[in-house]
């Protein structure tokens, strides 16, 4: 167990906006920052990040949190995981307490994965630098490809011994479950016989790991050394939990930080191509690792950067097999660019060749236009036939309706007109069919589908009542449960922005004049909003209904026992994500509402603080009517179960007191 004195140091070094800015590409907006969802797919920023409040707010799910929350959701770290993911970027040291076997037992079966992945990692590693045989074969192929060992150290490479099972046998040893060995797929289990035959996948192979965009080890790719025409050159890990080839860019971990800063990413197709353009000084470059390009990893790049440069090798086949890839760029809406080698050279062999400077000037000099570069490529196939001429501008097209912007593809129509010679009214005519094509198989894969009702996520409780109402379903009840919920959350809500502010409150009491008739009257006197709020509820005995609602009031009235005030910092960064996450929504939903221009637009606001009594008031009053009016229900009902008489006049009591209620709240204070 991480111990609390190294919990407390992560929360004070940690800075929101440095943990997000390594996973999404972030602007500044006033004091805020904005981005792109990392969780959904959008075009338009809805992700904000406070680096006063040290919080963020994805406002497309509604999810939100601070740092360890983001690392939470974002890579599915448990929670001592993304303590120990903060200590290590900041250079914490972690102490930590005595583990027993149950608590070792509870690592989930995903997290047992990963530990199994990080010792790989570092055993192919130690094995490639520190043993004889790894640095006679292993180490002996990376430097003759031309590496440098600060960049095998850089990239992790290893090297798993040519032997059986010499790695499986290490890991059993170091007590790694076998099960979690071979879900990683490092171990071939062949059942059969007296015992099961155990073998390293990768045993021979020089190791390149891959890792997530924060670091974790996600599986391994693997090159054979020898010429074994049977044996494939390279191996990848098998499909598992945390292993999709298709979600995954090799060296997007490297080079995150220099995409941002660059605004553009190269994308190759191998890992020594990546590895390569590092050592020459060019560190914005991830490879497919041979894998057709998906929308997934488009994604990836997407979060830090709208620009992509494809660098292809000199091999015309190969560029025509890949020209599907820029259209999956172009639709989601990215600019993209195409840098292609002389024949017979990829990255790789044309960053070995040439120095630092010669490298990128080639890079920045040969940078073509897709259109440009569709066209190079294709025009000589058409040559002088009218027909394969008409295919290709028929495929430039095509391509230039997969951009999603009105604007880039009136633009790029133009410059399509310009190159070819050709009419822009023609042009524009088959755009307009190709759109229109794909309106109509849009709309046929949603029949069946509410395509203007967004997933249930995207609404907040005040939308879901509505809904809920709007629908029909379990009606008055679901009314009544929603009205609890909003009301629960304004008490936390007020109790987080104003809990500490000190103000004149009103109480009417009953008296009697000198003639014996009662009347009412004012009594004022000050108090904090948390303490008028606390007393209020603790005079009524009242309860929360919703669990992280009464879990987050008891954190505020512990501190204010504590302290006699309330901390906020304390509740963002709270080790129970639903509190933390609750806070931040609350925190960021007010700072978006202030961020509207009111006054621009005309509309006036009065400060919140100048009616702080009556919001107190008034929050304590509707809590009390709504659960008045579900006592009755409940009294109602239960007589009607039981075929009994209802207590008529316990119920009028309640009618009686819920009328007061309301003359109370239409009393302007």
């Amino acid at each position: 167990m991480i111990t609390q004195q190294t919990i407390d140091k992560v929360f004070e070094s940690v800075r929101v906006e440095e943990v997000i800015g390594e996973f999404v590409q972030l602007k500044k907006s006033g004091s805020n920052f904005k981005g792109l969802s990392p969780f959904t797919d959008e075009r338009t920023p809805s992700f904000m990040v406070s680096p006063v409040k040290q919080i963020w707010k994805d406002f497309s799910t509604g999810k939100g949190g601070n740092a360890i929350s983001f690392l939470m959701e974002h890579e599915h770290y448990t929670y001592p995981e993304a303590i120990r993911w903060l200590a290590e970027k900041y250079n914490i040291e972690i102490e930590e307490t005595e583990q027993s076997d149950e608590q070792k037992q509870q690592m989930n079966e995903r997290e047992s994965m990963f530990l199994v992945s990080k010792f790989a990692k570092d055993y192919f590693h130690d094995v490639l630098m520190n043993t004889q045989n790894g640095r006679a074969i292993g180490l002996s192929y990376f430097k003759e490809r031309g590496f440098r060992e600060d960049t095998i150290e850089k990239f992790d490479l290893g090297y798993c011994k040519d032997e059986w099972d010499n790695f499986t046998k290490a890991a059993l040893a170091k007590g790694f479950d076998l099960k979690y060995l071979k879900s990683t797929g490092l171990t071939i289990v062949k059942e059969g016989g007296a015992e099961d035959k155990k073998f390293d996948r990768f045993k021979g192979r020089v190791m390149f790991p891959i890792h997530s965009m924060s670091g974790r080890i996600l599986g391994f790719g693997g090159r054979i050394l020898t010429n074994d025409k049977k044996a494939a050159k390279y191996l990848n890990s098998p499909e598992s939990d945390i292993y999709h080839k298709s979600k995954i860019l090799y060296g997007l971990y490297q080079a995150k930080k220099e995409i941002a800063k660059e605004d553009n990413c190269f994308l190759v197709e191998g890992y020594t191509d990546v590895i390569s353009f590092h050592q020459s000084g060019i560190e914005n470059v991830v490879a497919s690792s041979g894998t057709a390009l998906t929308p997934d990893q488009i994604r990836l790049i997407n979060r830090l950067t709208q620009n992509i440069t494809v660098l292809f090798d000199g091999d015309a086949a190969g560029i025509r097999a890949s020209l599907r890839g820029i259209d999956l760029i172009l639709e989601q809406g990215m600019n993209v660019k195409v840098v292609t080698f002389p024949e017979g050279e990829d990255p790789d062999s044309f960053a070995k060749a040439h120095s630092t400077t010669e490298l990128k000037q080639y890079l920045q000099e040969k940078s073509q236009d897709f259109i440009e570069f569709k066209v190079s490529l294709l025009m000589k196939e058409a040559a002088n036939d009218p027909v394969k001429k008409a295919g290709l501008i028929r495929d430039i097209v095509t391509s230039i309706s997969k951009i999603p912007d009105g604007i880039q593809r009136e633009v790029y129509v133009q410059e399509c007109a310009r190159i070819m010679d050709i009419s822009e009214r023609v042009l524009f005519s088959e755009l307009a069919q190709l759109l229109k094509k794909g309106a109509v198989a849009t709309k046929r894969s949603n029949v069946g589908q509410d395509s203007n009702q967004p997933p249930p996520e995207y609404f907040h409780e005040q939308e879901q009542a509505v809904m809920g109402l709007v629908k029909g379903g379990k009606g008055k009840l679901q009314q009544s449960i929603n009205q609890l919920n909003i009301l629960e959350k304004e008490i936390i809500r007020i109790l987080l922005l104003y809990g500490n502010e000190i103000v004149d409150f009103v109480n009417w009491v009953e008296a009697v004049d000198e003639r014996g008739r009662s009347f009412l009257e004012k009594e004022e006197y000050q108090n904090s909003v948390s303490n008028e709020l606390y007393l209020n509820l603790q005079e009524d005995e009242i309860e929360f209904t919703n669990e992280i609602f009464k879990l987050t009031y008891y954190e505020l009235i512990h501190q204010l026992n504590q302290d006699e005030k309330i901390s906020i910092d304390q509740l963002v960064m709270h080790e129970n994500p639903q509190i933390s996450s609750l806070v931040t929504n609350i925190l960021m939903d007010e700072e978006k509402y202030n961020l509207s221009d009111w006054e621009r637009k005309e509309v006036f606001v009065t400060e919140t603080i100048k009616i702080l009594p009556k919001l107190v008031s008034d929050a304590v009053l509707n809590l009390r009517r709504v659960l008045i009016e579900e006592k009755i229900k409940e009294m109602l009902q239960e007589s009607q179960e039981q075929s009994t008489v209802p207590n008529l006049e316990e119920i009028a009591n309640y009618t009686g007191l819920k009328k007061r209620l309301f003359e109370k709240l239409n009393r302007v204070i």
